[in-house]
């Protein structure tokens, strides 16, 4: 494509949006929706999304499909590596072409396909070399550069990890909006926190935004809207990430950083004290195995002390629910509940050993083995009915209880496997957390529903943008391309005259 046929696309997208068109999104990788919920709340429709795992898929589908057969073209996975734009477009019945569809394309890339990729691979791909077009590490990124050149979108966002900022030495976003700009995009990269906008999670992610030359408009990000004085934690692994990141960079944009006068964010307790009680894994662990994920339980009744951001989920426009929620599944670990108890908010796995040692001295005292060999078969079997067998050392953030005044941990993928990382605050449930709350750490609406079993909700979530974090950056493009596209319509018009 020449770039006065990439001009002429773009500008006539902003006159389309001009005459109040609404803005178009395209997203890879969608997940299950976490981004798109933010688009769409903003007010972006979601036209198109590719997502290659069949129940990320299906969830998606549920949520934003509308009318539309659970069988139908637009509800089903796809791989971005096999499948075109022209394609998608195709398949969607579309009437108009790859280029002319979408005004917005939005990607969470894996982050493994940045790995080690240098600067002079990257320039390869963006078409001036071709000695990097065999590297399997750049398919994705190789792949989504002719996404953008396919469909000509006015915005890109991109999601990432912070770490895509230090791969092997390299800070593959500086690469990626270099890139980029030889194709007709301002572009800029941040690190923003979800916690900084209303998120009851610490959680930080690299947001890349590259808004086509034709807008005359500079990339923007939102502002905090909440405070937090940043764990260590978090704050030694963003030194990590930004080692390698050059503050003059005319692509790097200062990582927003919230006023002390703001409100406090949202702590584990605000967001989840208004939903069931679960008990049941403990005294009646069959109640439990037999609970579907689409089973609805009612919320507690807090009179008028529910949280605003409980408000916020129960109330999400297009997700209300009214008195009752799903996804109340908890993973049986009997072996764990006395520890759950008898932890400390914010206690770590080391501290859980601790626990767990003394509540076994306690029990040999009771069952008259406290002298005995600890190599013996009945103090082994003890030991291995009540002390969890993973060395402290090697595994320090195995597990972690939530503290009912702060932001959670961040979630990840791995809650599939296990939610020790997540252990519940509340001691009496002694257990560790269900689908729906991980969902609430994660700013899902409760009628936001996720498809297939346990495990598979759970990686869901932990792979998805938070979707009050999404508005967040949805909100501060929309009222760009608005903007842009109500000033700039005299100017676009006599350029395309």
């Amino acid at each position: 494509m020449t770039p006065d046929n990439r001009q002429l696309i773009r500008r006539s997208k902003i006159a389309r949006l001009h005459v109040g068109a609404v803005p178009r999104a395209l997203e890879i990788c969608s997940g299950c929706g976490g981004l798109s919920l933010g688009l769409k709340t903003a007010g972006f429709e979601l036209s198109a999304h590719i997502e290659i795992d069949s129940e990320a898929a299906e969830s998606y589908a549920l949520n934003f499909g509308g009318d539309r057969a659970a069988e139908s073209e637009w509800a089903k996975p796809r791989d971005m590596e096999r499948c075109s734009a022209s394609q998608l477009v195709s398949d969607l019945g579309f009437k108009t072409s790859a280029a002319e569809s979408f005004d917005l394309l939005a990607a969470g890339l894996p982050c493994q396909a940045f790995a080690r990729i240098g600067r002079s691979k990257l320039r390869s791909v963006a078409g001036e070399e071709d000695a990097f077009q065999k590297d399997p590490r750049a398919a994705l990124y190789r792949r989504f550069l002719q996404y953008v050149e396919d469909t000509q979108p006015l915005i890109i966002l991109i999601e990432n990890v912070p770490d895509i900022l230090n791969f092997g030495g390299h800070n593959v976003p500086e690469e990626i909006c270099e890139a980029l700009e030889r194709t007709g995009y301002r572009t800029s990269y941040t690190i923003l926190n979800a916690a900084y906008f209303g998120v009851p999670q610490v959680r930080e992610r690299l947001f890349i935004v590259a808004l086509a030359n034709e807008l005359d408009q500079a990339p923007k990000f939102p502002v905090p809207l909440h405070f937090l004085d940043l764990p260590k934690g978090y704050e030694g692994s963003r030194r990590v990430a930004l080692k390698h990141v050059d503050k003059t960079s005319r692509y790097f944009h200062a990582i927003p950083t919230p006023h002390r006068t703001l409100k406090n964010a949202v702590g584990t307790r605000e967001a989840l004290e208004d939903l069931p009680r679960i008990t049941e894994h403990a005294i009646a662990p069959s109640v439990i195995r037999k609970r579907k994920l689409n089973d609805t339980l009612p919320y507690r009744d807090l009179k008028n002390r529910i949280s605003s951001y409980a408000i916020t989920m129960r109330a999400w426009p297009g997700f209300e629910t009214d008195d009752a929620a799903s996804g109340h599944l908890v993973r049986l670990t009997p072996r764990d509940f006395p520890i759950f108890a008898k932890m400390k908010h914010g206690g770590d796995y080391p501290h859980a050993r601790e626990v767990a040692e003394e509540l076994l001295a306690e029990a040999a005292a009771t069952s008259g083995l406290a002298g005995a060999r600890k190599h013996s078969k009945a103090y082994r079997e003890l030991r291995a009915s009540i002390v969890p067998p993973y060395d402290p050392n090697k595994f320090p953030n195995k597990w972690w209880k939530l503290d009912p005044s702060k932001p959670s941990r961040t979630l990840t993928a791995h809650m599939g496997k296990d939610t020790y990382s997540h252990i519940h605050y509340d001691s009496t449930q002694r257990r560790t957390i269900s689908v729906r709350e991980a969902a609430r750490l994660q700013s899902f609406p409760d009628g936001f529903a996720f498809a297939g079993a346990m495990n598979s909700a759970f990686r869901q979530i932990g792979n998805a943008v938070p979707p009050l974090l999404a508005l967040a950056v949805a909100k501060a493009l929309k009222s760009l391309l608005c903007g842009t596209a109500r000033g700039k319509k005299g100017a676009t018009d006599r350029r395309a005259a």
